[in-house]
């Protein structure tokens, strides 16, 4: 066990803090004496009497401290006050260095969560500009979004093995190599590979921002800064496409990249002497196998539900693996993957553990998380087809109509987060998974004549009510897990915004598709076809998020949380 730099909670730190204070051996002395004593007082009322007592005769004599232990204890709760004292005066200096760790890791993760929804917009140009065809360009938002799905798992490990500066450094290292290997690219193989280095910093970038808040902030304040958290998740994809286009339509697309590794440098370099290492690292030997089962499992059952949608859209490529083949790839992988480490965390050696879903708030968490997961990605990419193809609006119109939704939710998280600390996640999450199911029914209603401010107003409230569900979901999740499986709850997390997004993405395009389909074979216009296929899967994301609302109800504060409410165990 390596020793790690003293790191102090913000908010309610004072006991944290006590713990960075050097003590005299004198004290130090003292202060075991009394805890002896104390503990032998202890044991004597809770356990009965000692080996050496049941052998002694039977008295009726009563033993009482000795004028040596009472000294001892005065001396100790001198030396408290002492501590406290310095408690006070210390702690601004650690509350201030701790909060601008945070924030810097925030800019960082804004940063590399902006770039991987940046490309989408560019694939037409890169189309003419590379001389590849669409399917081969859809490779680049597929293979980033592959190997986020493989390395995010692995970052569990990482975390405990290796001390956190370093980790932040290989991170942004990764994201700057990989945006400067874009940007220089002679051709799309090049492209391609940029974009897979800078998908492996960025996977590791959200686990490490959430491990390093649980670790530094108080429980009593966690929900504020988990606050600021959604503002990366939700800002970043929904301001990336708009500033994409403005980039392709005034610079070209090398500029998307070319803006990008100023900053991400000037992030590595101010992390690099800012951050401190927050985690006492363990030396223990990777498990590559798990690895390997982890990239299969998880790399092929995000693969093969990105194929779902294109293959009943008819539009997959004709070189890509079979998407029944990718699917059950990924079922035994994942399957293989957990028998694995369950074995291994027997011996505290589990590349990912599970040990977290012990917890059932976490759990209950987890899946709440993954229904509305899916909801989210599922209306990102069904409301643009439903804009442009059944409203005939253009792509830029779709763009600003869809901006505000996402910049709202993020704009709310620092507030949902303060509600979260004053109130705890019941009373946030119910009306909010209310709000969610309300919305996706009513959009089991829309047609081609539908105004556009309705999906506007329809997309508002939407993002209002995710944003009172992520933050709560986020903070009870890792909250109620111990603090050594920090590491691990944020992979967890982290891994399963890949699942869900790619599961919920595949649902609705796959409902859509085969209603459209069937309208259309039935002599139904195409635009009425269209509608009819966004309606039902709207529908079934409706029916779905009834489930959520039973779930809101059964998530519970984390034990170590204060308030009045009840814990969860």
């Amino acid at each position: 066990m390596h020793a790690s730099a003293c790191i102090v909670p913000i908010g309610n730190s004072d006991r944290a803090l006590a713990g960075c204070i050097p003590r005299s051996p004198g004290r130090e002395q003292h202060r075991r004496r009394a805890r002896r004593t104390e503990h032998d007082e202890t044991q004597a009322e809770t356990t009965g009497p000692t080996v050496s007592e049941r052998s002694a005769p039977d008295t009726d004599s009563i033993t009482v401290p000795g004028p040596d232990s009472l000294g001892a204890v005065a001396e100790a709760e001198a030396a408290d006050r002492a501590i406290d004292q310095h408690v006070v005066a210390a702690r601004p200096d650690h509350g201030a260095r701790n909060t601008r760790v945070i924030w810097l890791l925030l800019a960082a993760t804004f940063t590399v969560f902006l770039n991987e929804t940046i490309m989408s917009v560019a694939i037409p140009e890169l189309v003419d500009d590379l001389g590849v065809t669409l399917s081969a360009a859809q490779w680049l938002t597929t293979a980033f979004m592959l190997t986020m799905a493989v390395v995010i798992p692995i970052t569990g490990f990482l975390l405990q093995r290796f001390p956190t500066r370093p980790i932040f450094g290989a991170a942004m290292t990764l994201f700057s190599a990989g945006t400067l290997l874009a940007a220089l690219a002679p051709g799309f193989e090049v492209l391609l590979g940029g974009r897979i280095i800078q998908a492996t910093g960025t996977a590791i970038m959200m686990p490490l921002l959430m491990t390093t808040l649980m670790t530094v902030v108080a429980p009593a304040d966690r929900g504020r800064f988990m606050g600021r958290v959604s503002i990366v998740m939700s800002v970043a994809p929904a301001i990336g496409p708009a500033i994409s286009g403005l980039i392709l339509n005034t610079l070209g697309w090398r500029y998307m990249f070319w803006l990008v590794l100023p900053i991400a440098v000037a992030m590595l370099v101010i992390g690099l002497r800012r951050v401190e290492n927050i985690s006492e690292t363990r030396v223990f030997p990777i498990d590559v196998f798990s690895v390997v089962l982890s990239a299969f499992g998880f790399g092929g059952l995000v693969y093969g539900l990105s194929l779902v949608g294109e293959v009943a859209s008819g539009r997959a490529p004709g070189d890509a693996v079979p998407m029944w083949i990718a699917l059950a790839v990924g079922a035994l992988g994942i399957t293989a993957f957990i028998v694995r480490q369950v074995i291994l965390q027997r011996g505290d050696r589990a590349l990912l553990d599970l040990r977290t879903f012990r917890s059932r708030n976490f759990a209950v968490s987890i899946g709440l998380m993954a229904v509305m997961m899916a909801a989210l990605f599922g209306t990102i990419i069904l409301l643009p087809i439903y804009l442009q193809d059944v409203l005939g609006l253009e792509p830029l119109a779709t763009g600003l109509l869809v901006l505000p939704g996402g910049l709202v939710m993020g704009l709310l998280g620092p507030t949902v987060g303060r509600l979260y600390d004053r109130v705890g996640p019941t009373p946030l999450l119910v009306p909010a998974s209310i709000g969610v199911s309300a919305v996706l029914w009513s959009l089991t209603l829309v047609t081609q004549n539908t105004p556009p401010w309705m999906i506007l107003a329809a997309h508002v409230v939407l993002s209002i009510s995710l944003a009172f569900m992520f933050t709560p979901l986020f903070t009870t999740a890792l909250g109620s897990v111990e603090p050594h499986l920090y590491s691990h709850g944020s992979a967890i997390v982290g891994t399963l915004q890949q699942v869900a997004g790619a599961a919920g993405t595949a649902l609705f395009i796959t409902v859509m598709t085969a209603t459209a389909a069937g309208a259309t074979a039935a002599g139904t216009e195409a635009i009425a076809a269209q509608a009819a296929g966004v309606r039902n899967a709207f529908l079934v994301g409706a029916i779905v998020s009834l489930f959520a609302i039973i779930g809101a109800t059964l998530v519970r504060r984390p034990a170590d949380m204060p308030s009045g409410a009840p814990a969860a165990h």
